[in-house]
């Protein structure tokens, strides 16, 4: 088992040549696609797509998921115009050569009890995925922050109750942080049965600032070695997400990206599991 490193390179720079230098200077072959040139994926027009592949494949850097904002938009929002976007995202995917598309279950308006919304968002998402199925993708649950899947009874149910091999999960340690809970005491064996791949990034409990892998409260470690020890054989998705005024905002944001790779490759060392 060999595990791959990607991450989202717009976190980089918004040009497609700062985020490839800086990822083949860190020695990673993949990115998540989530923007470039301050586009988001979702926008792409034909020729920005085009640039974008005959750069990628140039550079020897492939696609390991599409990070898309599909499901990122109130619960009551008309759902025709995502199911059309899921489309266009899914030609995307293809056409990268990835089957991953990364995916969100609502926004719940605020004050609101989530489980009034529970059965419209299996409604919803369980839509998402007979798209995605017939567009040959897979649909990658995020726990983000203030949507429906956000905290891991809720992801679980979700997975669970749409029952679709084209929704799984993603699990964001940091997101869980932020809303309360321990990733790997209280979501991990809620959440591996269905997870496609790690998204990595830490944060504090006590103030919700995002951190490097290992330097926060989301008991990244344990989750790993849990991951090697089950035979997990997916990518770890870096998502720096180092806010610019905390303690590493006077990094250029290349440097704040290299640091977080070096703090996930130093807990893979301490694990003894190989990357590439």
């Amino acid at each position: 088992m060999t595990w791959t490193l990607t991450g989202f390179a717009d976190e980089i720079d918004d040009d497609l040549d700062v985020q490839i230098a800086t990822l083949q200077a860190a020695k990673l072959r993949y990115l998540e696609l989530r923007s470039a040139w301050g586009t988001n994926v979702a926008d792409f027009s034909a020729s920005q797509l085009h640039r974008l592949e005959e750069s990628l494949r140039d550079a020897g850097i492939g696609v390991s998921a599409i990070g898309s904002p599909i499901g990122k938009i109130p619960v009551g929002a008309p759902l025709d115009p995502e199911l059309d976007r899921l489309r266009r995202v899914a030609g995307t995917a293809r056409q990268l050569q990835t089957q991953i598309v990364r995916v969100f279950s609502f926004f719940i308006p605020e004050a609101e009890d989530p489980g009034r919304f529970r059965q419209q968002v299996i409604d919803r998402m369980g839509a998402l995925a007979e798209v995605a199925s017939q567009e040959g993708v897979v649909l990658a649950h995020e726990n983000e922050t203030g949507i429906y899947g956000d905290l891991p009874e809720r992801c679980q149910d979700l997975l669970v109750s749409v029952g679709s091999p084209a929704l799984r999960a993603t699990f964001d340690a940091a997101n869980f942080v932020q809303c309360g809970v321990r990733p790997y005491s209280d979501a991990y064996e809620l959440i591996r049965p269905h997870l496609l791949y790690l998204q990595v990034k830490d944060a504090s409990l006590a103030t919700g600032e995002v951190l490097p892998a290992g330097q926060g409260d989301g008991q990244i470690l344990q989750t790993l070695a849990a991951l090697r020890d089950s035979g997990f054989d997916g990518f770890l998705s870096l998502e720096p997400h180092l806010p610019a005024d905390g303690r590493f905002g006077h990094l250029a944001q290349p440097e704040r990206f290299r640091l977080t790779v070096s703090a996930l490759e130093d807990l893979l060392r301490e694990l003894s599991a190989p990357w590439a």
